[in-house]
């Protein structure tokens, strides 16, 4: 049986490891979206910390399925088959969390959506992608409020976040030089959007047996009002219809997208004097993200779609939904010092078209509690990105992926995270 003081080191030693998983999960999940601060047993605490991702996704293999369309990277269909595909990012996190008697609140930034690919502009598929990336801001606000329920506490948890999307796509569209016109060739889009999400869920406590089961749902996040630019002013043609709109200008833009709801469901219990496990199942509804059409704010009010005659551009992702499981052992070693190792499985996101296939993440992290009012933690992982290829597929009468196809191996990703807490 594990005591009061025992679930007080051994409660962060789930969120160590908690602190680099996410950011390695797929679709488009960078932080995700943590409370862990919000069961903090002080009654006040402040928290800040950083995520450093070093994923090192290559592709290879690459083929210009349509070499004659002048396309490729040089104009003509030439290029390198192999890019390197993803850059490093860092993902920061702020917290704030106060308590009066069996209410507590939270309130926290955090970066849960993002993405970040750079093959360049001198591969093969430089029609598909030359950088694609996405970032948002999440500032959220939760409570939860506990009662005594058999031997322990049930605890309700409910809050609202407001969250900022913003992001580019660069592609090759064509070659000017070919059609007696000017410009790279290179086309760009930029989006941002802002919209309201919340989160609802339960929780149960039992402190004797360091006992915590939580199920928590985050709501879809509708960006219903999704505006930016569609620059081609680096295309244009000396003939039709590349030498009028939209090539050679800017087009102002608008689309719809939503950001995933998720369930999760983590549990903790003591299972001897000083040792924690831990474990968590998560879906996250990725399949709402499929091809978002983008069409000119001229034709708004009309049907915007890839079969409605008006879209411009599209970003297209085909989706599916992401399940991440997590399993763990936590060890306090002294009144200082805790340890916590964890095993991660997330299934990719990516069936055919794309590059985000399942990945495997082992996850080591500590705590070091030099006064019982501060704690800093350093966590690392290390994963195989599993191998898959990406090509042409049909879905709902649309082919996507024709313009190149490619392989890629298991590689590998590493990730290291610090934070720092104050609490009183």
């Amino acid at each position: 049986m594990a005591s009061r003081k025992v679930l007080a080191a051994a409660l962060p030693l789930v969120m160590i490891s908690a602190l680099t998983q996410p950011a390695l999960a797929g679709g488009l999940d960078r932080g995700g979206y943590n409370i862990d601060q919000l069961f903090d047993a002080s009654q006040f605490s402040v928290q800040s910390g950083v995520i450093y991702v070093m994923p090192q996704r290559k592709l290879k293999n690459a083929k210009d399925t349509d070499p004659s369309d002048g396309l490729g990277s040089n104009g003509r269909g030439g290029g390198s088959t192999t890019a390197d595909d993803t850059e490093n990012y860092a993902i920061p996190y702020g917290g704030i969390k106060g308590g009066i008697g069996d209410l507590d609140c939270l309130v926290d930034y955090s970066e849960p959506f993002g993405a970040h690919t750079n093959p360049g502009a001198n591969w093969v598929g430089a029609q598909n992608n030359i950088e694609t990336k996405i970032t948002t801001h999440n500032y959220g606000a939760t409570c939860s409020y506990k009662f005594d329920m058999g031997p322990g506490q049930l605890r309700v948890i409910g809050g609202t976040f407001y969250q900022e999307v913003e992001g580019f796509k660069e592609r090759y569209v064509f070659n000017p030089a070919l059609l007696g016109g000017t410009g790279t060739g290179i086309g760009r889009l930029d989006l941002e959007d802002q919209a309201w999400g919340w989160r609802a869920g339960v929780a149960y406590e039992i402190p004797e047996y360091a006992l915590r089961a939580s199920l928590v749902y985050n709501s879809r996040v509708k960006y219903d009002n999704l505006t930016g630019t569609v620059d081609l002013t680096q295309a244009i043609g000396g003939i039709a219809p590349y030498s009028r709109a939209p090539y050679g200008r800017v087009t102002p833009v608008f689309g719809s997208a939503e950001a995933p709801d998720s369930l999760e469901f983590k549990v903790q219990s003591g299972i001897a004097p000083d040792w924690l496990a831990f474990g968590s199942v998560k879906w996250t509804n990725w399949s709402l993200l499929q091809s978002i059409s983008l069409c000119p704010t001229a034709t708004r009010g009309r049907t915007c779609s890839a079969t409605s005659g008006t879209q411009l551009t599209s970003l297209d992702l085909l989706y599916q939904d992401g399940w991440t499981v997590t399993g763990g052992i936590g060890h306090k070693f002294n009144d200082q010092w805790s340890g916590a190792v964890s095993l991660t499985w997330d299934r990719g996101t990516s069936h055919g078209y794309g590059a985000q296939t399942d990945s495997w993440t082992l996850g080591v992290g500590a705590a070091y509690s030099p006064t019982e009012n501060i704690e800093w933690r350093l966590a690392g992982a290390l994963g195989i990105l599993t191998s898959g290829s990406s090509g042409a597929i049909t879905q709902d009468g649309v082919t996507y992926g024709d313009d190149v196809s490619y392989d890629f191996g298991n590689d590998l990703v590493a990730a290291i995270s610090t934070s720092i807490k104050v609490k009183f």
